[in-house]
């Protein structure tokens, strides 16, 4: 069966770098690509906009998105991936959920920042609202200017403090695409972890035998986010793989997007996959 993509859009040089990215990531499978623009008014503003200034704007979004469709149709797609376009008036968010009633999404792909270009935050406010809000399907984050590169290695930071059941499947799928080698990352000595967490550790390996994964023991590290930079750099990571449970990483992040609050910045796509 198809798989079905979703690239919100807001024209921005990083939107369309994430386009690419998708379709060179799904070069052999069979896909519908939904390129998703919303364009909302604020209520503050329509009063002072006329009926007709209101339509000319949505007639261009949807020229624009007409002519996105068109070129990647020339340009980058194949005989595996057609295009869809979606324009909403509705908040991003609102619109994903929408488009989750009525399609079978299977991964939203979104840039870090869009439009905004502001060199100390992490993500922009569209791309955490996405994750904040995205309950059913994994959201792949990919970073300004960055190029495809086939992900030959994924990382899966875990603290093995849960038992991991469906929120596996995006990872799994992922590695499925490349035949990539899953890197399972814990930030401490394999010496310092309880019975419980060894008993989760059994399970995930279990979880993950036809995957053939390698565990990664980070040491000496005080704050995560270093550790986890680290890792990826010395390991030649090509995408970061994490679940978004209350009070994790993920959710650290997309509270205070703030590079140096957080200390973290990412370089390689980033797979934030919704908690079960």
């Amino acid at each position: 069966m198809p798989k079905n993509i979703l690239l919100p859009t807001d024209f921005s040089d990083n939107a369309l770098s994430a386009a690419i990215y998708a379709i060179k990531l799904y070069d052999k499978e069979q896909c519908t690509f939904h390129f998703l623009h919303s364009s909302v008014i604020k209520v503050s503003l329509m009063s002072s906009m006329s009926n007709k200034l209101i339509r000319v704007m949505a007639e261009n979004a949807r020229k624009d998105l007409t002519e996105l469709k068109a070129k990647f149709e020339k340009n980058y797609a194949n005989e595996n991936h057609s295009f869809e376009v979606i324009l909403s008036t509705n908040d991003l968010h609102s619109s994903i959920e929408a488009i989750a009633e009525k399609i079978d999404i299977d991964l939203i792909i979104i840039g870090t920042k869009g439009e905004t270009k502001a060199q100390e935050i992490i993500f922009g406010s569209n791309t955490v609202n996405v994750i904040k809000h995205a309950k059913k399907c994994p959201v792949l984050v990919i970073p300004n200017d960055y190029d495809f590169v086939i992900p030959e290695q994924i990382a899966f930071p875990t603290d093995f403090n849960r038992v991991y059941g469906d929120e596996l499947q995006p990872l799994k799928q992922l590695a499925e695409l490349h035949n990539s080698k899953i890197r399972i990352l814990h930030i401490n000595s394999e010496d310092d972890i309880s019975e419980a967490q060894k008993q989760n550790l059994t399970l995930l390996e279990i979880a993950l035998e036809n995957y053939n994964p390698s565990f990664h023991w980070m040491t000496n590290y005080n704050k995560k986010a270093k550790a986890i930079q680290d890792f990826t750099e010395d390991l030649n990571i090509n995408i970061l793989v994490m679940v978004n449970y209350n009070h994790s990483f993920i959710e650290n992040i997309i509270k205070e997007p703030i590079i140096k609050n957080i200390g973290f910045q990412p370089t390689i796509p980033f797979l934030v996959i919704p908690r079960k």
